[in-house]
């Protein structure tokens, strides 16, 4: 995990648009995203030792921020998380991938998605993307989690399957309402802080 790491903070650093931290707005917004994160991640809930269940805000970060970006505001809050204690340091590789790139990369990839099959409408966007999407990828998150987990031998597939993964089903339903919530107030009122919100795309002739 520490070499996937990595790569992925290779990428991010080489491919991220840095030039739009420059806007101070943009700067305090995604500094303020991950403050936020980090107390939302501190509020959690254990089923076992490292399983600990928590909202993500993957996909409010991945439209506001874009991929790279959206990584970055979940490491900060990883890191947050890791300084007061929740999480040791060593486990911070792949934690990093597995609760900030894994996510955040699947819900960039659900919003492509949305965009290349779905109109272009600003309820599409909101609703499909924002909503849906957001649930989407905290299940995704978690079945990839549990595989990690399975493979690790931390525990067996049965007791992640009756014990772990169906919680995930209501964590997705609340991550859904307040993602969505986030992002449905960026684009009404700031819809210029929103990276992935083009007003000719989803309002012009509509």
């Amino acid at each position: 995990m520490f070499f996937i790491a990595l790569v992925v903070c290779g990428w991010i650093f080489r491919t991220a648009p840095w030039g739009r931290l420059r806007d101070s707005s943009q700067l305090n917004l995604l500094l303020g995203f991950a403050v936020g994160l980090t107390l939302v991640w501190s509020l959690k809930a254990g089923v076992k030792p490292g399983l600990n269940l928590h909202m993500l805000g993957a996909m409010a970060a991945a439209l506001t921020f874009g991929p790279q970006l959206g990584i970055v505001v979940l490491a900060l809050a990883l890191t947050g998380i890791t300084l007061n204690g929740s999480v040791e340091w060593q486990a911070w590789p792949i934690n990093f991938v597995l609760m900030a790139v894994v996510p955040v990369l699947v819900a960039a990839r659900l919003h492509k998605w949305v965009e290349r099959w779905l109109p272009a409408h600003f309820f599409v966007f909101i609703f499909v993307s924002g909503f849906v999407g957001a649930a989407l990828a905290v299940l995704v998150q978690g079945c990839v989690a549990s595989v990690a987990l399975v493979l690790g031998g931390a525990y067996t597939a049965d007791f992640l399957l009756s014990e772990y993964l169906p919680f995930f089903l209501l964590l997705g339903f609340s991550e859904a309402w307040i993602s969505g919530a986030v992002v449905t107030l960026l684009v009404v009122y700031r819809p210029g802080w929103v990276a992935t919100f083009d007003d000719r795309r989803y309002l012009n002739g509509k």
